[in-house]
């Protein structure tokens, strides 16, 4: 078996909800030995979260901590109390990178900001998450994804069709949460790399309203150069208007086939023998790019009529000698029936649960997934291994400096 790429990196996590765990999270993926850090009598926040949406998860294993939390070790400790502030620092001494996602007022009230943990460990990497950056007049505000990620940075604006009442709201929890923590995982794997070549460390800082930007960034830039926001296409529209083969097409039990061709005029022959009208390549409204653009309306029609005539089932098996690129339209649970999914182990076993892997794979392997701990479950395991004997560790418990 080879060796994971952050075998060895060990990583103190002080950070609640999904953001800056999932960051952890990928972290372990990577073979880090992340120590999450709970509040000594609530722990994570998250783990009381069972109703999210229409889902209501009762009993454990509950997949809203498992998600953000896999593979990590959990302390409970009391970092107000003395001696809790000690067991901090050991394990800061020990460690490569500080994770975090508190706010600036609670990191200076608890003595956990970058010159504190660096006076304990000037090699150490320090990772900030946030909602909207480390600078500007908004910095020491907190946030959800929903509100910077999704809201702020125009992610649930754009994809709000004209004249809907309303805003569409984000698709799962932890959208943007996700992305976010991915991209921190990505800086911080970055700023080690530095550091083992130039012996230089870093201050590592994402934000949900960053990430939440750069979703967009495509877009956004294309709004700036043109002067007007992007607007999505109506419900039901067409989705290119000058490309019939780029769009979303309705088959007969209901479902939906994706089109992706950006250039039609390569592909319109053979998306005609697969569907069973070929003297359509002879058209000429369709002979040429140019001609295509011009009968898109044309072409659109002809296509929604056939492809409503078959099943998902039977576009699959015809579509899948196509050319072009082309997807079946799938919810969350069919995600997980997907053969190209399951070939490729996106999603993966993590004791009783199945989750999605981080997408990076090194080698051609998926991560091996461990299951999120318990709430302080690995304490006296964390303090035996920082050289602590039973007699401190008990007397740190009398303290209520650990859980």
């Amino acid at each position: 078996m080879s060796i994971r790429p952050l075998e060895g990196i060990r990583v103190v996590e002080v950070a609640m909800y999904g953001f800056v765990p999932s960051a952890g999270a990928v972290l372990a993926d990577w073979g880090a030995d992340v120590v999450k850090v709970e509040h000594a009598v609530t722990g994570d926040p998250q783990r009381g979260l069972r109703q999210t949406g229409r889902m209501r998860v009762d009993g454990d294993p509950n997949p809203n901590i498992e998600h953000a939390n896999r593979g990590k070790r959990s302390i409970g400790l009391n970092m107000a109390h003395p001696e809790g502030k000690d067991v901090l620092h050991e394990l800061v001494a020990g460690a490569d990178v500080f994770l975090t996602s508190l706010l600036p007022a609670t990191r200076r009230k608890l003595g956990i900001d970058v010159d504190d943990i660096r006076a304990v460990n000037p090699r150490i990497v320090y990772a900030r998450g946030s909602a909207l950056g480390p600078r500007g007049p908004e910095s020491d505000k907190g946030g959800y994804d929903m509100t910077a990620f999704w809201a702020r940075a125009s992610t649930a604006a754009s994809i709000t069709p004209t004249g809907l009442e309303g805003i569409v709201p984000a698709p799962v929890p932890a959208y943007g949460d996700t992305i976010s923590g991915t991209n921190l995982a990505g800086g911080v794997a970055a700023a080690l790399l530095k550091r083992e070549r130039t012996g230089e460390t870093s201050v590592v800082d994402v934000s949900l309203l960053g990430s939440g930007v750069w979703a967009m960034g495509h877009g956004i830039a294309l709004s700036l150069h043109l002067k007007q926001p992007w607007v999505m296409a109506p419900p039901g529209a067409h989705g290119s208007p000058t490309n019939p083969l780029t769009g979303l097409y309705r088959t007969a039990d209901g479902r939906y086939v994706s089109l992706v061709m950006m250039q039609p005029a390569k592909y319109w022959a053979d998306v005609c023998r697969h569907i069973d009208r070929p003297e359509l390549a002879d058209d000429p409204r369709f002979a040429t790019a140019e001609q295509i653009a011009a009968h898109t309306g044309d072409a659109v029609a002809l296509l929604r009529e056939v492809i409503a005539t078959r099943t998902l089932a039977d576009w699959a098996a015809r579509f899948s000698t196509l050319a072009g690129p082309w997807a079946p339209v799938q919810d969350s649970l069919q995600v997980g029936e997907d053969v190209q999914v399951r070939a490729n182990e996106y999603l993966v076993q993590a004791g009783e649960l199945e989750l999605a892997a981080n997408p990076v794979q090194f080698d051609v392997a998926a991560p091996e997934l461990g299951p999120a701990p318990e709430f302080a479950a690995q304490t006296e395991e964390i303090l035996l291994e920082l050289g602590m004997d039973w007699e401190r560790i008990i007397a740190l418990k009398e303290a209520s400096a650990i859980t």
